[in-house]
């Protein structure tokens, strides 16, 4: 698939982006390049040892929970200016 300037200007719209006028003609040749890889791997077969991966029905194994203790809470609140009773401490901004 070749992008053009029109749908690259549509694409930086969408993603809104500005592209540079000096780099325009290098992201189009990239995109193309990306979009043409997209475009082959998509007529690769997608067997592995007889599993068709693009079969979403299979479930993945479900693994117990385990609660265990962490001090993550004690570890971000020490980095924060100001901490109280386990939440971060901010000024006030509504009256």
């Amino acid at each position: 698939m070749h992008i053009d300037e029109q749908l690259l200007t549509k694409l930086e719209k969408l993603s809104m982006l500005k592209i540079d006028e000096s780099k325009r003609q290098e992201v189009m040749e990239q995109l193309s390049s990306i979009v043409d890889f997209v475009e082959v791997l998509g007529e690769l077969d997608a067997k592995i040892e007889g599993i068709d991966v693009k079969d979403h029905s299979r479930q993945l194994p479900f693994r117990e929970d385990v609660v265990c203790d962490s001090n993550v809470i004690e570890y971000v609140l020490a980095s924060a200016p100001r901490a109280e009773e386990g939440f971060f401490i901010v000024p006030r901004i509504v009256e």
